[in-house]
């Protein structure tokens, strides 16, 4: 995936003013089953998954191919669809199929499926983090490309490891590719997944102990009241 060269953007405006797109040409490989961003807020990691998703045939609001469960009619932000006009991609074989999760979106594409008839549906009965973890069941175990943002934001981190092991099979299956913004340094470790770090500097590759996620979660379990001491006292 790249910015097309010939597309014509204001490096001056969102979302091209991101230091992401700052040092010169952005291109961008997946070259393992599972892609994982790390990154504080506001680097831009929703951004670049808005714009993945909107170029794959997704709604930036989230959801499947061709489901419209957010209405952006009335929305002033600027978001990932602005980013799609520009990139290009290329990948073998496309598949039409998958899903745009959004934690933030969740409820409002689980209510748009109970709407529908959907049969399958009815994510909404069951506690917030139960409701995330039967809807990833659900729809997350097909062929195509799904994109996960913050899917840890309702999970415990047992529930984590719950999540972990769907990521797990979806790499075993070969059938796949996954790409996720994630600030849990336990979904961070799943093995041979690509771990990159967004930063003001741009995006590169990292290693999970390397991560600031990993080194603050480190030092608040050596020290949990030192370190709550030291944060609040900043």
């Amino acid at each position: 995936m790249w910015i097309d060269p010939d597309a014509l953007v204001d490096h001056a405006a969102y979302p091209f003013c991101l230091p992401l797109f700052a040092r010169g040409p952005f291109e961008l490989q997946f070259d393992a089953p599972v892609t994982i961003l790390v990154g504080e807020n506001g680097v831009g990691k929703s951004t670049l998954l808005e714009g993945i998703a909107v170029l794959a045939g997704f709604d930036e609001g989230g959801g499947g191919p061709g489901y419209r469960a957010v209405d952006h009619s009335t929305a002033i932000e600027r978001g990932g669809g602005d980013l799609a006009r520009a990139l290009k991609a290329a990948w073998l074989p496309r598949i039409g199929q998958g899903w745009f999760f959004r934690a933030e979106s969740f409820f409002t594409v689980a209510r748009y499926l109970d709407a529908a008839g959907s049969p399958s549906a009815d994510f909404l009965s069951h506690s917030h983090g139960e409701g995330f973890l039967r809807f990833f069941e659900e729809r997350c175990t097909r062929p195509g490309l799904f994109i996960f943002d913050e899917p840890e934001s309702a999970l415990s981190p047992k529930r984590q490891f719950d999540f972990l092991k769907l990521l797990r099979r979806m790499q075993n299956e070969s059938r796949t590719q996954v790409i996720m913004a994630t600030h849990s340094p336990i979904l961070m470790a799943l093995p041979g997944a690509a771990l990159l770090q967004m930063s003001r500097g741009g995006l590169d590759a990292v290693e999970l102990k390397e991560t600031d996620h990993y080194r603050l979660t480190r030092e608040f379990i050596l020290d949990p009241h030192g370190i709550t001491a030291a944060m609040l006292d900043e």
